[in-house]
C-alpha cells in the first residue's frame, strides 16, 4: 500500500497535474482575498481575519478535487492497469486507500501555502497579532476535513466509471449536494429543518469555523469519509463478478 501511495503522489507531482492544482486553488484564493474588489478582499474589509478565505476555498475545492480524483481508478479501469495491481499483494481495500490518502496529501499540499495569509493578516492587523486565532485554526481545521470528504466523494465517484470526465461531473454534483444541498431542502421541512441540515456538510464545516472543535463534527466528518470509500471498495469488487 506504501508502495503504491508514494507512486500516486509521484505521479501527481512529476506530472503538470497537482501542481496545477494547487497553483489554480493558491491564484484564486489570492485574487479574491487580496486584488479582486470583492465581499472577501482581506484590504477592502479592513478587519483582521481570514473568513473570505473560508467561505471561498469550499466552491474552489468542488471543483478542484474532483479533478484530482477523477482518474484514480476511472483511468485505472480504462486503461486496464486497475488489474496489474491485483499481481501485487493488494487487496480493494487498500488500493482505495492508498489512492485515496494520495489525493488527500495533495489537498494538503495546496492548504498549506494558506497560512502565509494568516501570518500576513496577523501582522497587518492593528494592533499586531489582532486576529481571531480560534477561528482561524478551526476553520483550517474544518478545510482539512471538507477536503477529506470531497476526495473521499472524489474516489467513489471514479470507482463507478471508466471515464474520467464522468467521474469529475458526478463527483462535483454529488460533492455540491451534500455541501450545501440539506440547506436547501431544510426549510420544507418545517420543525425538522435542524435535524435536516445536520446531514450536510456546511452545517458540520460552519460549526467548526467558529473556533469550536466538536467531536460531533469531527465524528460526522469521518462517518462520511469511511461511508464513501467504503461504496468505493464494494463498487470496485463488482468487477470480479462481472
Amino acid at each position: 500500500m506504501a508502495a503504491l501511495y508514494k507512486k500516486e503522489i509521484l505521479g501527481f507531482l512529476s506530472t503538470i497535474t497537482g501542481w496545477v492544482v494547487i497553483g489554480i486553488f493558491l491564484t484564486v484564493t489570492g485574487l479574491f482575498l487580496w486584488v479582486f474588489p470583492s465581499g472577501v478582499n482581506v484590504l477592502d474589509n479592513g478587519y483582521a481575519n481570514l473568513y473570505g478565505l473560508f467561505s471561498l476555498a469550499p466552491f474552489v475545492f468542488l471543483f478542484l478535487v474532483p479533478a484530482v480524483t477523477m482518474n484514480s481508478l476511472a483511468e485505472e479501469k480504462r486503461t486496464g492497469t486497475l488489474e496489474l495491481l491485483l499481481i501485487r499483494p493488494l487487496n480493494d481495500t487498500r488500493i482505495v486507500l492508498a489512492k485515496y490518502f494520495a489525493a488527500f496529501t495533495l489537498v494538503v499540499l495546496a492548504l498549506l501555502p494558506t497560512l502565509v495569509y494568516y501570518f500576513s493578516v496577523y501582522h497587518l492587523g492593528f494592533p499586531v497579532g489582532d486576529i481571531d486565532s480560534g477561528g482561524f485554526w478551526g476553520s483550517f481545521i474544518g478545510l482539512l476535513f471538507l477536503g477529506a470528504a470531497f476526495t473521499a466523494i472524489g474516489i467513489f465517484s471514479s470507482s463507478l466509471t471508466n471515464n474520467p470526465i464522468v467521474s469529475f461531473l458526478v463527483a462535483v454534483v454529488l460533492s455540491a449536494f451534500i455541501y450545501m444541498g440539506f440547506d436547501f431542502l431544510s426549510p420544507f421541512f418545517g420543525e425538522e429543518a435542524f435535524f435536516v441540515q445536520s446531514f450536510g456538510i456546511s452545517a458540520h464545516y460552519a460549526s467548526m469555523s467558529r473556533g469550536v472543535i466538536d467531536s460531533r463534527d469531527v465524528i460526522y466528518f469521518l462517518s462520511l469519509i469511511s461511508f464513501f470509500l467504503f461504496l468505493s471498495v464494494s463498487f470496485l469488487g463488482r468487477r470480479k463478478w462481472k
